[in-house]
């Protein structure tokens, strides 16, 4: 456990950590709201946060003076990169793979053909988990521009391909 801030005898302190240009109290202390902010945060804020009350000549059970939170930061995924694995020949079987470096929670793939030929895909042909689309036995009207989405409860991004057959 590490240290952030203090209020004692009327004086708040913000101890010398990264989150000290960030983090402050959200109210004046004498309205006896404690909340706290953080702000422009970062994923490596996420962890638990604790908020200990000792009040003087309280005699108070143990525990009973201590708040706990988890914090978890979400991030947006970052911009996919679209790869073709494979000989994009008629007859041949390729993947499109689709990868996000960054996203928290997980990013999910969803691939799709775009218009004038708008298809979208299914399991199993599509893994949504790692991006992947199989095409089996190619064909000339398969060509066509391939737009995959990566996306979780923060953001999406997404990278596309022109396939041609």
């Amino acid at each position: 456990p590490m240290q952030i801030m203090t209020y004692l005898d009327g004086v708040v302190k913000v101890e010398e950590t990264e989150l000290k240009p960030r983090v402050g109290f959200l109210y004046p202390i004498l309205t006896h709201n404690i909340s706290v902010f953080i702000n422009a945060t970062r994923e490596r804020d996420s962890g638990q946060y604790m908020c200990t009350v000792n009040v003087v000549d309280d005699i108070t059970s143990p525990g009973k003076n201590v708040g706990v939170i988890n914090l978890t930061v979400l991030v947006p995924p970052a911009t996919p990169t679209c790869r073709l694995q494979g000989s994009p020949t008629v007859g041949a079987n390729i993947t499109l793979s689709c990868t996000s470096k960054k996203g928290k929670p997980l990013p999910t793939y969803q691939w799709q053909r775009m218009p004038p030929n708008l298809e979208v895909f299914f399991p199993p042909a599509q893994d949504h988990a790692r991006g992947t689309l199989k095409l089996t036995n190619l064909s000339l009207d398969m060509a066509g521009l391939y737009i995959c989405v990566a996306e979780n409860q923060a953001g999406s991004a997404e990278c596309s391909i022109v396939l041609e057959v």
